[in-house]
């Protein structure tokens, strides 16, 4: 990696960090781009040259997040609930301050539907109607069901400041999938 480039990475993580801790002081919709570019200690054209606005800062650095955990699903597809959710809960944590952001905060119902999408899809695959514990059950009525609680539990243990470590909530969590699915 050139000096340029690794430039443009710590301008571009400075940036990302900035508008995280902003939204954990204020709403979105009052962030501004000379906020985040005196936070960040970059100027507004450097902001303006990675990024359309303040809105698709804030989409690129969802797009990123829901990439790892995509990443993460695809990697623990042979492993149970338990040992596939360890990696997720550990993620969520080394990135409290993003996830508590955009759980805790009024800027983020679009995040928090996105989450929602992408659980959708993770565990569309896992439902099985036709036979075992949820025969005869409508497939999306379960799948609201996991998601929603699933989501639940993720925004509880955040805004209460992880009170269990990843190891336990993957765990319980896994066991409560189990069950379920």
């Amino acid at each position: 990696m050139s000096k340029v480039d690794r430039r443009i990475a710590k301008s571009q993580e400075a940036i990302k960090k900035a508008v995280i801790e902003l939204m954990t002081e204020k709403n979105f919709d009052d962030i501004t781009i000379q906020d985040i570019s005196d936070k960040a200690n970059v100027s507004r054209g450097t902001i303006y040259l990675h990024y359309v606005d303040k809105f698709d800062l804030l989409d690129k650095l969802i797009e990123e997040h829901i990439n790892e955990l995509r990443e993460m699903c695809e990697s623990a597809s042979e492993l149970d609930y338990k040992d596939a959710n360890l990696p997720w809960f550990e993620y969520l944590e080394s990135n409290y301050l993003f996830f508590s952001a955009m759980l805790a905060s009024k800027g983020a119902p679009y995040f928090r539907s996105q989450f929602v999408e992408f659980l959708i899809e993770e565990f569309k695959d896992e439902v099985n109607t036709s036979e075992g514990k949820n025969h005869g059950l409508n497939e999306v009525v379960i799948l609201q069901f996991i998601v929603t609680s699933y989501v639940g539990i993720v925004e509880w243990w955040i805004k209460n400041g992880m009170p269990y470590p990843p190891n336990i909530m993957s765990e319980q969590v896994g066991i409560l999938l189990e069950r379920n699915l």
